[in-house]
């Protein structure tokens, strides 16, 4: 059974970044990855503490990071970013 994703404002928005940087593919991949089970490694993913505690990281190259919300009891992923977290 896979997980819902559902995307924040912001995650939208860097979606078209993402898309202009040419790193749609290592994203979507990471996206569905994700969507069949948030907690899988490889790749490996870092609980994130400070102001995103209980947020989820994982690297999609060496600037930029998808960052993730796990929602167990409604089994949904709530992606919070996908570019950097250094803007």
């Amino acid at each position: 059974m896979s997980w819902t994703i559902v995307y924040t404002r912001q995650a939208r928005k860097d979606a078209r970044k993402i898309a202009s940087a040419n790193l749609k593919s290592q994203t979507q991949r990471l996206l569905e990855l994700i969507a069949e089970n948030p907690f899988r490694n490889p790749p490996p993913y870092e609980k994130l503490v400070g102001d995103l505690a209980g947020a989820y990281s994982r690297r999609i190259n060496i600037q930029h990071r998808l960052v993730y919300q796990v929602y167990e009891a409604e089994h949904t992923v709530k992606v919070l970013r996908m570019w950097t977290h250094y803007e």
